[in-house]
């Protein structure tokens, strides 16, 4: 059974960080591209990362670009999202998924 696990969200200052950890089961994880992807209030779903299944290539949306960074251990099956100076805009639930697989999400809200 394939499970995909966020944690780590919560509320922060703009220009503040947060580490999201997307813990993963029940599928190949150390040979499979991993994404992550966000929804802010009444918005569609939002493309933010995603990591190759080695590590070696990442790519970015344009809009967290510089700011955020995908990385993954293969041997504890997790793949991170380090956040850094987020913004009110960054405001959203975020999630790992692969394939037609997603995590439950979990919430990043930006504000002062």
């Amino acid at each position: 059974q394939v499970q995909l696990v966020e944690s780590g969200g919560g509320l922060v200052e703009p220009g503040g960080s947060l580490r999201l950890s997307c813990k993963a089961s029940g599928f190949p994880f150390a040979i499979v591209d991993m994404s992550w992807s966000r929804r802010a209030p009444g918005q569609e779903h939002e493309w933010v990362a995603n990591i190759s299944f080695s590590g070696r290539h990442t790519h970015y949306a344009d809009s967290v670009k510089g700011r955020f960074t995908v990385t993954r251990d293969n041997s504890k099956k997790t793949t991170y999202l380090q956040m850094n100076s987020l913004e009110p805009e960054d405001t959203a639930v975020y999630y790992c998924h692969w394939a037609d697989y997603w995590g439950q999400g979990t919430q990043v809200t930006v504000s002062a």
